[in-house]
């Protein structure tokens, strides 16, 4: 079940101990950020806590813990990378770099950060100095980096962009695990992605799914060559 965590009075994070999304309240609307699960079942919870006012939906990305929810809401705004991975019958919006979403005082400039998916994308408020990076920058992790979808070098690439908005960023808000984190789990992310695909990192094969697991200094990668 989802629980609700206020961190700030215009803000929600949106907890199944599996994947965590964020409410943005403004004063006539309310932006969401991700649907977790199809079982999360989060319209119910979004619908309490907006109060009445409509609710937008934005996406970091297509991986289905994150557009489970989508088929409540019916339409979205996605970067076009990853429209092959949801529902065709959605409605989906494009987003791109520089694009900017707002909701009230919220001001999310959108920075394009492929590799996790081809689709994957962060969210920058400035004058919050708050940074959404979705899957891709996290503490600890595992981050995964398997599969037909998945690219390191564009990770790494999509990392290295991140680290220019370090310095105008206090806190990132991840999808997984701890959060907040501070900004320099971009760098320590990225210094493991490089020695990952350095050949680096101890590995083992992972007893469930196709993939190894590689432990970094910092990170936990599921990775497959």
């Amino acid at each position: 079940m989802v629980q609700a965590k206020q961190y700030r009075e215009d803000l929600y994070f949106l907890e199944d101990e599996r994947v965590r999304q964020f409410l943005l309240l403004g004063p006539q609307e309310a932006l969401l950020l991700d649907t977790g699960f199809p079982d999360s079942h989060i319209g119910r919870l979004v619908e309490e806590l907006a109060g009445g006012r409509p609710v937008r939906v934005a996406m970091t990305h297509g991986d289905p813990d994150h557009t489970g929810g989508l088929g409540t809401f019916g339409e979205c705004w996605m970067h076009r990378g990853d429209w092959p991975m949801v529902d065709s019958g959605l409605q989906l919006h494009p987003l791109a770099e520089g694009d900017v979403l707002t909701c009230g005082g919220w001001r999310l400039e959108v920075i394009e950060i492929p590799g996790h998916t081809p689709g994957s994308v962060a969210f920058f408020d400035p004058a919050r100095r708050l940074l959404f990076p979705g899957d891709s920058v996290q503490q600890g992790g595992p981050i995964y980096l398997f599969g037909s979808h998945r690219n390191l070098d564009r990770y790494i690439a999509s990392l290295e962009k991140l680290l220019a908005w370090q310095a105008r960023v206090d806190l990132l808000l991840p999808c997984h695990h701890g959060c907040p984190i501070s900004p320099d789990y971009i760098a320590k992310n990225l210094e493991d992605a490089k020695a990952l695909r350095a050949g680096q990192l101890p590995g083992e094969k992972h007893p469930a799914m196709p993939c190894s697991t590689y432990q970094g200094r910092w990170t936990t990668f599921y990775y497959a060559e």
